[in-house]
């Protein structure tokens, strides 16, 4: 379980990251941000670079949270992160710039609805596609 807030912000912080690789091309920032999804999707959230220092510094001076969320669905996310942060670092480090502008792009857009709407689009594609192998599995 985990701290809603927590993913708040670390996406907010992936926002502010993303939003300089896009205005700076550097593939190799966008390296070191697919690390941390990469940490997250692998150890668990909790356990993500931004989500510790969350933890630490911020969430001592806060109420604790109303509820705790399943840790799952944004594990996915962080995967999904993942996935879009290796194309996009193949595009940067390759020439293929426009490539890793799109991909980029679109995950600077996912963290931004999460940071300031709290909608996790890989979140939702985890519920998604958890409903569509179950509804498999039974038919």
């Amino acid at each position: 379980m985990v701290d809603p807030r927590g993913m708040r912000f670390t996406a907010a912080v992936s926002t502010v990251v993303l939003a300089i690789v896009l205005l700076t091309g550097s593939g190799w920032l966008l390296l070191g941000q697919t690390v941390v999804f990469a940490i997250g999707a692998a150890a668990g959230v909790r356990y993500a670079p931004y989500a510790l220092v969350f933890r630490r510094l911020i969430r001592p001076r806060l109420a604790p949270p109303d509820v705790m969320e399943d840790a799952t669905p944004p594990r996915f996310a962080q995967l999904v992160g993942v996935v879009f942060g290796v194309v996009g670092v193949i595009g940067f480090l390759s020439g293929a710039s426009a490539l890793g502008l799109v991909v980029t792009g679109l995950a600077f857009a996912a963290a931004f609805l999460n940071a300031a709407f709290e909608v996790c689009l890989g979140c939702h594609m985890y519920v998604f596609f958890r409903s569509v192998t179950v509804k498999g599995a039974r038919g």
